[in-house]
C-alpha cells in the first residue's frame, strides 16, 4: 500500500504516516528493543521446521 492510501485508511496525510513510520523503525532500532525482538524471532525460528520455510 502507498503513504497515501494508508492515509486514506486513516482519514490522516499522506506526511503523517511517513512521520508514524519513520518515529516506529526508530523505535525498532533501538538497541533495547532491538535485542528483544531479535531474541523473540530466535524463538519462532527455532520453533520452524523447513516445511513451515518453504
Amino acid at each position: 500500500h502507498t503513504l497515501e492510501e494508508v492515509g486514506k485508511d486513516f482519514s490522516v496525510t499522506r506526511e503523517r504516516i511517513r512521520q508514524i513510520e519513520v518515529k516506529a523503525l526508530r523505535k525498532l532500532r533501538h538497541p533495547s528493543r532491538s535485542k528483544k525482538l531479535e531474541s523473540f524471532f530466535d524463538k519462532e525460528f527455532d520453533n520452524l521446521s523447513d516445511d513451515d520455510l518453504n
